[in-house]
């Protein structure tokens, strides 16, 4: 977008903000007219492991928001010379699912539970039964039953729960509402209207009332907004919120906030019946739009929703670059170690090109990316590992390709789900930091599913991009205009993608990885037993 262009808009107020909280790093982009990015601003951030639960504080969460945003008004000042004063609209996404109940007074009743906690089995177990729907560990409802069975002390004072995204959209603008694609991970969506199901959530009264509770299921719920629906206005306190300078003006409207499957999909254009994509960064997931229900219900698919209401097919795992990510972290400490100061970008460039140069099995090695238990392999309890045989070819390009083949075999275990269902997909469109290094991520994902990938030049940019599409769909959209419309016709029109078809090699290399990967699952699980 030309420059001067740009700062006119954000002198003008019609710039669009897009943050999401990504599991390592808290994302903000700032988009002109043209849907492209004209300034970001980000924070790292990492969860911890506090009183058996994957968590984050509230103070790192309103840091790493100030921290980010006011980065992405520094480079706007560096670049353009002006201040953010006002914009046309901002949106918050965020992880899915997880567990923030509040009281009455607004304060957290016990530390935000994550999704990456595997703590909810029998609630989920019990719920999937009641509800003959799958009910996932990560999902919030399985989260509030778990503790409602534990008998926790707080559960009698539930004024209010919601995910990370639905928070900080409550602090800013006032407002206890969630878009219905991150609704839909938190409790099963009514396909006809765009709700919470009626029916199980008359079943999970009955669970309520059993426990002898004061509040009801509709009660403490968040209400449930599509795309293009207002979603309130930033409030003069959730402006000094946001912005400690009090530059930033207070009445500017916020979309639904949204899940990062929501962004997603939304970043990649795959909102429509018939597509898909897959995300990749700290986790991994596949969405595929579909076009009926599944025959029947699989514990190892997410049935939720687009932020428009479509039906969804998600396979979720909890692991995926975290252990690339840490690797990186030695190879850059070794470069130090030589004397050698190289950027981080050039550090994961290099290794991913190197798996390129990898044999097509990967020679023999094997890995497990597990920082946590991941349900779709049936392992608890995560421990990264690498194992080789004495006779197994060490090299560096196979150890990449490893780790690299590695972050996508428990997702592959959940798609042969959707294929043995027949799902029909048109497209599948890869993002996140996975995607980055040029056909690297690509062209394995090609080789694990067998189609062709295809990945936008904004793959990198991920959900915050997308969150930012949904505010700007809220600002600038006609009337009636749908946000497939708008998405296919404004936004991704004149875009480039770059699509690369599975390589025969790669395809039978791939297999007879996941042949050792499911065999070694057993040592995954011998080492959560017996290392601690």
């Amino acid at each position: 977008m030309d420059k001067q262009l740009a700062k006119q808009e954000i002198m003008g107020g019609k710039a669009v903000l897009g943050i999401e909280f990504g599991s390592t790093r808290i994302k903000a982009v700032l988009i002109g007219s043209s849907h492209e990015p004209i300034a970001q601003g980000s924070h790292d951030w990492e969860n911890q492991y506090e009183g058996g639960y994957w968590t984050y504080s509230l103070e790192d969460i309103w840091k790493g928001l100030r921290d980010c945003y006011g980065n992405m008004v520094q480079e706007v000042k560096e670049q353009y010379g002006v201040p953010v004063r006002r914009l046309a609209a901002i949106g918050f996404s965020a992880m899915m699912h997880g567990y923030m109940a509040f009281d009455k007074e607004g304060e957290l009743l016990v530390p935000f539970r994550t999704w990456r906690n595997g703590t909810t089995g029998e609630a989920a177990e019990k719920l999937i039964e009641l509800f003959q729907y799958n009910i996932p560990q990560r999902w919030s409802i399985a989260h509030l039953y778990q503790a409602m069975r534990n008998k926790e002390a707080h559960i009698s004072e539930i004024d209010y729960i919601t995910t990370l995204a639905g928070y900080i959209h409550w602090r800013l603008t006032g407002e206890r509402v969630l878009g219905v694609g991150d609704a839909s991970g938190m409790f099963p969506i009514d396909m006809e209207k765009k709700d919470y199901d009626a029916v199980m959530a008359g079943k999970f009264n009955s669970l309520v009332e059993e426990q002898g509770l004061s509040w009801r299921f509709q009660d403490i719920m968040p209400t449930v907004r599509l795309a293009g629906e207002g979603a309130g206005a930033l409030t003069e306190e959730g402006a000094k919120l946001l912005d400690v300078s009090g530059t930033l003006e207070a009445g500017i409207p916020l979309c639904p906030p949204e899940g990062d499957a929501g962004t997603g999909m939304v970043a990649t254009n795959s909102v429509a019946k018939r597509t898909g994509n897959v995300s990749a960064g700290t986790s991994i997931f596949a969405m595929i739009v579909l076009e009926k229900e599944l025959s029947k219900v699989y514990p190892e698919i997410d049935m939720v929703t687009t932020p428009s209401g479509s039906l969804v097919g998600m396979v979720h795992a909890n692991n995926c670059t975290s252990d690339i990510n840490a690797w990186a972290g030695v190879f850059q400490d070794f470069a130090e170690s030589m004397g050698m100061k190289l950027d981080r970008n050039q550090i994961f460039t290099t290794l991913y090109s190197k798996a390129l140069e990898g044999d097509a099995d990967c020679g023999g090695l094997l890995s497990y990316g597990y920082l946590s238990g991941e349900f779709l392999t049936g392992v608890e309890e995560g421990r990264p590992l690498f194992v080789r045989t004495p006779d197994s070819r060490f090299t560096l390009a196979n150890f990449m390709r490893t780790h690299l083949f590695s972050a996508l075999g428990a997702l592959k275990v959940g798609l042969e789900i959707l294929e043995k269902e027949e799902v029909q997909v048109d497209e599948i469109l890869g993002h996140g930091g996975f995607f980055k290094t040029k056909e690297v991520g690509q062209r394995f994902l090609a080789a694990a599913m067998n189609t062709d990938i295809s990945v936008m030049e904004t793959a990198g940019e991920g959900g915050a991009w997308g969150i930012a599409l949904l505010a700007s769909y809220l600002a600038n959209k006609k009337e009636e205009e749908t946000l497939e419309a708008y998405l296919s016709d404004r936004v991704f029109g004149s875009m480039e993608k770059v699509k690369l078809s599975p390589e025969a090699e790669d395809i039978a290399g791939f297999a007879t990885f996941m042949n050792q990967y499911r065999k070694g699952l057993a040592i995954e699980k011998a080492a959560a037993e017996n290392f601690s």
